[in-house]
Formats: structure tokens, C-alpha cells, sequence
């Protein structure tokens, strides 16, 4: 069968003259044809992500064309006259994923407004929402490495495509010939009918509003902050700075090596904010600079991380501190200036720090707690926009440095982020603070909160059973006790319960349905274990809980050494 799909492929794969090359270099190489042959590229409510290249397990023309053809169909099928919005960004061959996505939609009698160059993944949801879209793509790996290219699908709401919409579009999928069964017309031939159009400077201005628009101390000077930031090759660069310099930001140095596309990431072979690596080129920048403040946004500026001065060194945050620190400042100057909501709502997943629930508690702020993945806090802004109570949304984040304050869009905003981040450090600095000083006592008033992320590369088809194996041996029988710590409570999400270890209660979580399994320690701590949703890994959140620093890291440390034993590497 996989011979089979490779001759088919070598006969019909000719859109690319990439995947002609390619599929002729790997002939003869039964390792090779098995790993981009052996399944279809999956496209569930993440849409599609995988190694760039020929076969059915990889990104290329014809997998984003089966997805977009699936889309059009889910599309025609709720409305007539439909429209979908569409942005990409630097990666290799983003821009013609882009354009071969518009052509057939283009082809499928949907209109298409599509940006006539690279934007961030939050414009994308703007736009859906500006333009009153049905569906949107955009096309991204986030922040993988190099070799990786995405295509995530959303719906008319903004947010990434639900459960039921994805189901639809898997169903045409499955059902259509990959090479005859999508339709196509040229895009160029399209764009002068009017079946496509280009994204104008309109929506681009009315999304930096948006964005403004958000501000928590409007009278805040800002021109004193010194800031150095890098859009690590990818499609921030141009927001960013917009934003920052309508605020009064001006005073902003870029990473040079690092400024212009490139999906080849030569200075950062993984452009993740989340890593140290990722900052290499701005910490040697800051030597010279001296800034205030270091930013780093992933390739499609949804995340963004940063790091800040301390005694001569330059310490970077974890997405739980920016998040908490983030949290606290706009309910704390909200409060003070009186634009605060009446009964507001901030929105966390549920393996993001609990630290949140004691700040949110001190601000009569509701704290909601949602599955790991941005979509349910856009859901969450959905469900009080139905109720006409969206104003009472505030802030959304995840522990994976993604963050959203504003109801404009329904994904994370490292635009809005960055704009947030940059105004809360000059607003500490005007009273002799920097952000380590403002954690400190954040920790000291609440306790030492402090977590972690371990993940664990399973590649293949090996590497998918390996992973299948670890959740069904932990599902089926879950440890009483880690690293010396007896577990209190075992949640099981794939059923939606909740065993209460001392009692042998099982009781219901009001959660969807999900592959995650989280252990719960008496102390507050916990370890939660999922698969990613876009890479071939195995993920550990640590969460300790400590009265003083050295207690949390001990206990963290404990918890992520008995976490790998507990998974078997």
C-alpha cells in the first residue's frame, strides 16, 4: 500500500517541482517513503501541522489542498456566498500554501480577502471577525523549527475551528482524491475577477486600535523605556514596532540578524520565545544597548517572552510569571483608575500557575479555568459576548506564553502582549521597580509558586505508540504516590472524572472530554501529563508550591525528576 501511494505520488505530485526532487531522491529508501507515506497528516481542531515535504504525512500542496477543499465544502455547507480570510507567515512555503488555499476556495465560489504579506496569527482572527468571514486559515508552524509548516483552520467566531466544523472538513477529506478530487483555478486570474481580494491598510489600521484601544494607565510616559526586540525572522516585526510607537514607545532597538523573514531561522534553529537560545542574538545586543526590557516574539506573534535586568544579568520569565505578573497589574491599575468591570472575568488553563486564583480572589475577579489550548478562552469570551457581558472579560493567557486582553480577537496577541508587557515595565520603573522586584513580592504575599515544563520528543510511528502506551498504563493505573508525595486527587480527563485517592470518590469534572491526566498533591503542587496537540511529543506541567523559595525549587525538582521516571525515560 505505501509503494503504492509512492508511485502514485511520483506519477502526479508535479504542482512542486520541490516534491518531483524530493520524491525521486528517495527512491529506493524504504525508511523514507514508510515515514511520508505510512499515514495521512492528521487535521483535527489544530488543523494541520508536519515536516514540510512529499507524501501524505507531510505539508505540501496537496494535503493543504485536501484540508482547503474540506474547509470549502464545510463553508458552502452553513452559508451561501461564503467568504474566508487568510494570512501566513515566514515560513518556507507559507506563501504558497497561502495562495494555492485561495485558489481553491477561489474555485469553490467563496470569496477570499488575503493579506499581501506575512501577518501574525492574531490578525488573522481580526480579520475573520472585520470582515465577517465564515472561516479563516492561516498558515504557520508557530514556533517549531524550520523543517515544520502548519495550516490552522477558524471559524466565523474568530477561534480556531470547533470539534464538530473539524469533524466536517476531516469527512470531505477523507472522501476526496488528493490529486483530482480538489479544485483549482489561477490565483492571479481570480485576484483581477474580484474572487479574491488583498487585505488593505484599513484593516490592518483598525486592528492597531483595537489593540490600543486596551491600554491600562493612558497617561503613563513611555518614552523613557529602552526596549530591544526581536521578531526572531518572523511576522511581528512590523506590528510590534507599530504599536509600540503609537503608545509612545519610541525608543526600540531591533535585532538586526534577526529583523527580516527568513523561514530558514539561521540565528535561532528553534525561534521559541520560551527557550534561552531564542534570546542569544538580543542578550549579546543588550551588552551594548542597556535596555530596560528584552521581547522576543515567535515567527506568527502569538507568544512572546521576555527577560530583564537584574545586578548585570539579564533574567528571562516563564510564561506562568508573565501571565501572573500581567494579571495582577491590570486588575491592580484597573481598580485604581476605575475602568475595572463590575464582576470581572479572567480566563487560565487549567495547567497554567494556580498562583492566579489567589491574585484574581484579592480583586473579586471570577478566574476560569479551561483545557489546555487558546480556543476554550476564546469560547469562554464568546459565551459572555452572547450574554452582551463581554466587557467583562479582561485577560486570558496560557503558561505556554500566549496572552490576550480585549475581545477584538479570540486567539493570543503577542501584538497586544507585547504592547501590555512594554507599558507595565515603564510603569514600574516610574516607581524604582523592575519586574524581578514585583514577582518577589507577588511570592512573598501569596507563596512560592513555581512551574515547569518537560517535554519528550516521540517521533514516527514508534514514537505515536509510544506515547498512546504512557497514557493508557497511567490512565489505567495511576500512581498513589510521586517522588514522596502522596497523591490527593487523580483526574482523568479522557472521562471526564476526578478520583479523590483517600476516599475512592469519582466524581465529575465540568471539562470536554480530553487526553490529559493530571495528579494532585495535598500541598497545592501538582504534574499533569498530555500529548502536544501540534508536535510528536509528551508534555510534563510541574507546578510546586512552596512558603519560600528554596522550598519550591526543591519540590519542583523532585517532582520533574519523578515525572520522567513516572513516564518511563
Amino acid at each position: 500500500m505505501i509503494n503504492e501511494q509512492y508511485k502514485l505520488w511520483c506519477e502526479k505530485a508535479i504542482l512542486d517541482v520541490d516534491l518531483v526532487n524530493e520524491l525521486k531522491s528517495i527512491e529506493g529508501n524504504d525508511e523514507a517513503i514508510s515515514d511520508a507515506f505510512y499515514k495521512d497528516l492528521e487535521f483535527g481542531t489544530g488543523g494541520l501541522r508536519g515536516v514540510i515535504g512529499a507524501g501524505t504525512n507531510r505539508m505540501n500542496v496537496y494535503t493543504v489542498g485536501k484540508a482547503t477543499q474540506g474547509l470549502a465544502a464545510y463553508v458552502n455547507s452553513v452559508t451561501e456566498n461564503g467568504k474566508v480570510a487568510i494570512a501566513y507567515d515566514s515560513r518556507i512555503k507559507s506563501d504558497v500554501f497561502a495562495r494555492d488555499a485561495a485558489a481553491i476556495l477561489a474555485a469553490n465560489g467563496i470569496k477570499v480577502y488575503i493579506y499581501c504579506e506575512l501577518m501574525p496569527t492574531p490578525m488573522l482572527s481580526f480579520a475573520v471577525r472585520h470582515l465577517k468571514c465564515d472561516a479563516g486559515i492561516v498558515v504557520t508552524a508557530s514556533h517549531n523549527p524550520a523543517k515544520y509548516n502548519g495550516y490552522k483552520a477558524y471559524g466565523n467566531d474568530g477561534c480556531q475551528l470547533g470539534l464538530e466544523a473539524a469533524d466536517y472538513v476531516l469527512s470531505i477529506m477523507n472522501s476526496v482524491d488528493i490529486f483530482d478530487g480538489v479544485k483549482r483555478v489561477d490565483f492571479d486570474e481570480a485576484l483581477a475577477e474580484g474572487k479574491i481580494e488583498y487585505i488593505g491598510q484599513d484593516v490592518i489600521d483598525a486592528y492597531l486600535n483595537a489593540v490600543e484601544s486596551r491600554r491600562v494607565n493612558l497617561d503613563l510616559d513611555m518614552s523613557s523605556l529602552n526596549v530591544v526586540y526581536t521578531p526572531l525572522h518572523g511576522s511581528g516585526n512590523k506590528p510590534v514596532r507599530a504599536i509600540l510607537d503609537k503608545i509612545g514607545a519610541t525608543n526600540v532597538t531591533v535585532v538586526p540578524e534577526q529583523e527580516l523573514p527568513n523561514g530558514n531561522f539561521p540565528t535561532a534553529p528553534y525561534p521559541n520565545p520560551e527557550i534561552r537560545q531564542a534570546f542569544e542574538c538580543a542578550l549579546k545586543l543588550a551588552e551594548t544597548v542597556k535596555p530596560d526590557l528584552l521581547l522576543a516574539t515567535d515567527p506568527d506573534a502569538d507568544r512572546v517572552g521576555i527577560a530583564v535586568p537584574k545586578n548585570g544579568e539579564y533574567r528571562l520569565f516563564s510564561g506562568n510569571e508573565v501571565g501572573a505578573l500581567l494579571l495582577e497589574y491590570i486588575l491592580k491599575c484597573r481598580k485604581a483608575n476605575g475602568t475595572l468591570p463590575q464582576n470581572p472575568v479572567a480566563v487560565k488553563t487549567i495547567v497554567t500557575s494556580d498562583v492566579c486564583a489567589r491574585i484574581a480572589e484579592d480583586y473579586g475577579c471570577e478566574l476560569r479555568d479551561v483545557l489546555t489550548g487558546f480556543k476554550f478562552i476564546g469560547e469562554q469570551i464568546g459565551l459572555l459576548e452572547e450574554k452582551g457581558e463581554e466587557e467583562r472579560y479582561v485577560f486570558g493567557f496560557e503558561e505556554s506564553y500566549g496572552y490576550l486582553a480585549g475581545t477584538y480577537v479570540r486567539d493570543k496577541d503577542a501584538v497586544i502582549a507585547s504592547m501590555l508587557i512594554c507599558e507595565m515595565v515603564a510603569y514600574y520603573k516610574s516607581l524604582g521597580k523592575n519586574l524581578i522586584d514585583v514577582l518577589d513580592e507577588l511570592y512573598g504575599k501569596y507563596g512560592y509558586y513555581y512551574c515547569s515544563q518537560k517535554s519528550f520528543t516521540c517521533e514516527g510511528q514508534a514514537g505515536m505508540k509510544q506515547i498512546a502506551d504512557i497514557m493508557e498504563r497511567l490512565a489505567q493505573n495511576p500512581p498513589s504516590e510521586i517522588g514522596g508525595l502522596k497523591v490527593a486527587r487523580f483526574d482523568n480527563l479522557n472521562k471526564s472524572e476526578s478520583l479523590d485517592i483517600a476516599s475512592g470518590k469519582i466524581s465529575a469534572i465540568d471539562l470536554p472530554k480530553s487526553n490529559v491526566l493530571g495528579f494532585y498533591f495535598a500541598d497545592g503542587s501538582s504534574l499533569i501529563v498530555r500529548p502536544s496537540g501540534t508536535e510528536p511529543k509528551i508534555k510534563l506541567y510541574l507546578s510546586a508550591v512552596g512558603a519560600t523559595d528554596a522550598e519550591a525549587v526543591a519540590e519542583r525538582e523532585t517532582l520533574e525528576s519523578a515525572g520522567t521516571v513516572l513516564l518511563g525515560f
